[in-house]
């Protein structure tokens, strides 16, 4: 049977296999969980550790080509909306509030974000919704600068909706045969 150090190292190693970490971090995992397999054989109960600070600084997890989660360490990332609500099921302004992040910021990688820009001037998005905002005033101006002559032209359009024949009286209601009573 393998040891509790080897068990500890083993545990470490697979999480070391998804997260990277320095060899200071991965000598503090290993101590902590052959502590915690030490106290689980000897009939302890693990007492929860409060949540630490993240070991990323928000300059060093939003980096010019990637992105890192500060709440799983992954990196590699051109932007966290997805990981975050598929691996940790939160939303971006909550990752943001966890962790401190100004709310301006964005969770893409800087490279990712300047490329998207300039795709959108070169394709001239910002023209487009430009105009696009020029015209929707302009009705808008439209709308609040003939109150008047609308208002007029809904009674003569009520008038010409109207038939000029009155339709015939309804017949009267079908007789409905009296329903049977139930047998209790």
């Amino acid at each position: 049977m393998a040891s509790l150090v080897e068990i500890a190292a083993q545990i470490v190693a697979s999480h070391a296999s998804s997260t990277p970490m320095t060899s200071d971090q991965l000598i503090y995992e290993i101590a902590k969980v052959h502590s915690a397999l030490k106290g689980l054989e000897a009939g302890q109960p693990i007492e929860a550790e409060e949540e630490t600070k993240p070991a990323l600084t928000v300059k060093d997890a939003f980096k010019k080509g990637e992105v890192v989660c500060m709440v799983c360490g992954k990196g590699g990332f051109k932007t966290l909306a997805r990981h975050l609500s598929t691996a940790h099921q939160m939303k971006p302004g909550e990752y943001k509030k966890k962790f401190g992040i100004p709310s301006k910021q964005a969770l893409s990688a800087k490279n990712y974000s300047e490329a998207r820009r300039k795709m959108a001037q070169d394709r001239g998005l910002a023209d487009n919704l430009a105009k696009a905002r020029e015209v929707r005033m302009a009705k808008i101006e439209a709308r609040k600068s003939t109150p008047a002559a609308k208002a007029a032209a809904k009674p003569a359009a009520k008038a010409a909706a109207k038939p000029a024949v009155k339709p015939a009286a309804k017949a009267a209601p079908k007789a409905r045969a009296p329903r049977a009573a139930k047998a209790k």
